[in-house]
């Protein structure tokens, strides 16, 4: 009797109407919360149910006792876990992904629209927007566009004359648009089979005027006969808006074994794939004839020791790009003439090929003006010689460059592509 009075005190009997709550074990399977334990209604049937009655708080030995009943435990645990109500705000897409995705579509619907249904606006529209070059004048004259970036002018705003030099990529464009370019710098597949390439033996540049930073410049660039055993290239490089003539450039290109490094006769074989593709034509540019002197550590006045290629100045045949050696050879040249003057003539001779273990020596002798009148700055216009070498001896380049003073352009009308030119 005292143990069941006791236990009447902690747990009233149910005689005084008290609110019911029940809590289902292992079945239903409504608000599931994160534990896996199920809170639901009383059901008809299944599961074993608890019932938890509550009542005021009852008292002992006259001092109240309260206690947290087991439904307002379950009710706080529903409040935590339970996620939030939806409403119209938490319905909504994430519109982040959508922008996307609608503008990768419109992004891709104008890159097929450029590169595949692309059609001139305007009359004054360059014909060859995208630079990709084609043939003119009876598939003899390879033509394409150049735009002049920015980091491709120096110090006084204008292209340099080492990316003049590199309009040399039109060459190789032609081989290709013409169906002849093999496995090599321009080779034929010819050339290919019989391991030859092509090296430059001699090149004279004529500029009459630097383009600046996004002028667009059209190249137009054919091949001649040159002896027995040579090609002639020429380009003439004009601004395309205005047709001004800005550099005219000739050379000559001899056959090299490229296992044996020795020169070659052009086989047969190769001169009947590039016969075809020959204009009789005068050079653009008239020879410079005049002999270049050999300079020495005595007779120069510049002398700039210690160049060596690096990686990115080999091309594919494994020795030094011929533009390389403009930029050396202006390494020696004098920084008063550089100030001061712009070079607009230039004509190379090479001699031997560079590779990434050479170390060159340049040197520069000034030999006055171009008119031979002094070898004052102040006279006018200025004559350099010049000499690229390897520091062991052997000769690399021989060079002249005649300079202007500097904003100055005395050169008329000049000589324009072959008649006929489209």
């Amino acid at each position: 009797m005292v143990a069941t009075a006791a236990t009447s005190a902690f747990f009233p009997a149910t005689s005084q109407a008290p609110s019911k709550t029940s809590m289902t074990l292992g079945g239903g399977s409504e608000n599931l919360d994160t534990r896996g334990i199920n809170y639901s209604k009383p059901a008809s049937s299944g599961g074993l149910k608890v019932r938890v009655n509550a009542q005021a708080p009852p008292k002992i030995n006259g001092t109240t006792v309260s206690y947290t009943a087991p439904t307002e435990i379950v009710k706080k645990e529903e409040e935590v876990s339970s996620p939030p109500p939806r409403t119209f705000i938490n319905q909504l897409p994430d519109w982040s992904v959508l922008l996307t995705a609608i503008t990768a579509m419109f992004l891709a619907a104008e890159k097929q629209w450029t590169l595949l249904d692309w059609k001139p606006r305007r009359p004054d529209m360059l014909v060859d927007p995208f630079g990709l070059g084609r043939i003119v004048q009876d598939g003899l004259v390879f033509r394409q566009n150049f735009s002049i970036r920015s980091y491709e002018i120096g110090a006084d705003r204008t292209a340099s004359i080492e990316t003049l030099g590199n309009v040399q990529e039109t060459a190789l464009n032609h081989v290709r648009s013409a169906g002849l370019l093999g496995d090599g710098f321009g080779s034929t597949p010819e050339m290919t089979r019989r391991n030859l390439i092509w090296v430059v033996a001699k090149m004279q540049v004529l500029v009459d005027r630097y383009p600046s930073w996004g002028d667009v410049v059209q190249v137009d660039t054919w091949v001649s006969a040159s002896g027995k055993n040579g090609m002639r290239r020429d380009w003439l490089l004009r601004d395309s808006n205005t047709g001004e003539t800005l550099t005219r450039a000739t050379s000559v290109w001899v056959m090299m074994n490229k296992k044996t490094r020795k020169l070659s006769k052009i086989p047969d074989e190769v001169r009947g794939e590039i016969e075809p593709y020959f204009m009789d034509c005068a050079p653009i540019l008239d020879e410079d004839s005049r002999k270049l002197p050999k300079l020495d550590d005595d007779t120069a006045d510049f002398v700039q020791t210690g160049l060596t290629p690096r990686w990115n100045d080999l091309d594919i045949n494994q020795h030094v790009n011929n533009v390389k050696y403009i930029g050396w050879i202006l390494e020696s040249a004098p920084p008063k003439i550089l100030e001061s003057h712009e070079l607009f003539s230039m004509t190379l001779e090479y001699r031997k090929e560079c590779g990434k273990d050479s170390v060159l020596k340049s040197l520069t002798a000034v030999a006055g003006d171009a008119t031979g009148g002094g070898s004052s700055l102040e006279a006018g216009g200025v004559e350099c010689d010049h000499m690229l070498r390897l520091e062991s001896g052997s000769e690399i380049v021989r060079g002249r460059t005649e300079w202007r003073p500097k904003h100055a352009n005395n050169f008329g009308n000049v000589g324009q592509i072959p008649a006929g030119s489209a």
